[in-house]
């Protein structure tokens, strides 16, 4: 019973590898390096069976390859001309089986050893290509062939050497199982090898878009969804002009009072806390949050087609606000009270800079729903004319106030107080 070869170590297998070399050439100068040591074992096991059970043949032939397949290796080893190495071992592994068999006498006397040969077609395919293969291939046949030829010659010259016909048959068995057992190590160590790499190669590609994706996430909470679209396809400045728009601060009264007194991490936290409720509410009423401006809050409603009743939506999301600080107390633990101020009208929007961007709001609309805001009183909600106009048949407002506004001279701002009542609705 023979004992089957086992694969070499993995540092060997690794031997002659190059830092830049593919993932594809590296498998070929492994497999080729597992495969002349599967052939170097498995061929001087055979030779000391042989010595034990058939004739004395001479063993030049076989130690010369032995000398060949290492030498060459070591050459290898010490060049790394792999174009080279590649072609001689696997002319090595093609010729010195036939050779041996011609030295031995006929396919009898050598129980077809020049099977040994089919190796150099199997490894092309493995380290080479399947076209280049053909030609290694076509080889095997013609030196069979010619190896019949000679034998039909030399069965006819002088009688041949006589072999028990149990040895013979023993070898047979011997040469066929062992170059199924290279051929099959070498097909599975080379799926296994290109297993690993796809195995590999999914993970990457996981990563990748798992990275994307937090990417994509993390580019939305910066932008809105169509400009960041139009930024990851566009390489030009975005600009765009829009007729109408709600716009709305939102700011914390007396914010430095009220954090006095605090860390700076537990002023962060509190702004935290308050701001992330109200990107829910944005979130939830289909408006767009533009940005904080340390403890101001600005958001729009207009700019996408989410939401097209933005203005009902965003007097909706300021009494939400209003009511939230109102009553969550884990939210508003240090009782701040707002001021929101609503603006309607033209704006300009885009992206600013090319690091560190920003998407921004510019316009007589931002200007005003910012100075409306910073006149208000706590807990009071205005809005300019023309977002009255549109949210009067929705909800109560108090008596209308004129406001000298810096810039503006005298403006007329209207105070939000709620829902109308249920006789008064349309």
């Amino acid at each position: 019973m023979t004992t089957e070869p086992q694969p070499p170590s993995p540092r060997l297998t690794w031997l002659g590898l190059n830092p830049e070399d593919t993932d594809s050439l590296r498998l070929q100068k492994s497999l080729l390096i597992f495969a002349t040591g599967l052939v170097s074992l498995a061929s001087m096991v055979w030779l000391l069976l042989y010595w034990q059970l058939g004739p004395r043949f001479s063993s030049t032939p076989a130690l010369s390859f032995q000398l060949l397949l290492v030498g060459n290796l070591l050459l290898f080893l010490k060049h790394r001309h792999f174009g080279l190495f590649r072609h001689t071992q696997l002319g090595l592994l093609l010729f010195a089986p036939f050779a041996l068999q011609w030295s031995m006498g006929n396919f009898i006397n050598a129980s077809g050893i020049s099977l040994w040969g089919l190796l150099a077609p199997v490894g092309a395919v493995l380290i080479c290509s399947p076209r280049e293969s053909l030609a290694w291939f076509v080889a095997f046949l013609f030196l069979t062939g010619l190896t019949g030829a000679i034998d039909i010659y030399l069965a006819a010259a002088q009688p041949p050497l006589a072999v028990p016909v149990h040895t013979s048959l023993f070898f047979f068995a011997l040469n066929f199982a062992a170059v199924s057992s290279i051929a099959y190590l070498l097909l599975r160590y080379a799926t296994q090898e290109k297993l690993k790499a796809r195995a590999r190669l999914e993970e990457a590609h996981a990563r990748l878009q798992e990275e994307q994706a937090r990417s994509e996430r993390l580019l939305l909470n910066i932008l809105p969804a169509p400009i960041a679209e139009r930024l990851k396809h566009e390489d030009q400045t975005i600009a765009d002009g829009f007729a109408d728009v709600t716009v709305m601060f939102v700011d914390i009264v007396n914010f430095t009072h009220v954090a006095e007194g605090l860390s700076p991490r537990q002023v962060f936290s509190m702004l935290n806390r308050i701001f992330s409720c109200f990107d829910e509410l944005a979130e939830r009423n289909g408006l767009e949050k533009i940005k904080t401006i340390g403890d101001a809050y600005m958001v729009a409603g207009g700019l996408n087609t989410e939401e097209e009743d933005y203005t009902l939506a965003m007097a909706r999301m300021a009494l939400e606000m209003r009511q939230l600080l109102a009553v969550n107390g884990p939210t508003n633990e240090r009782h701040v009270e707002i001021r929101i101020g609503i603006g309607t009208g033209p704006v300009v929007a885009g992206v600013v800079g090319k690091k560190k961007f920003i998407y921004d709001l510019w316009g007589d609309t931002v200007n005003l729903a910012s100075r409306i805001t910073a006149e208000g009183v706590p807990g009071m909600i205005q809005v300019d004319e023309t977002t009255y106009r549109r949210l009067r048949d929705h909800y109560r407002f108090h008596e209308p106030q004129v406001l000298y506004l810096k810039g503006k001279g005298n403006t007329t701002v209207y105070r939000l107080a709620g829902d109308l009542e249920p006789d008064q609705a349309s």
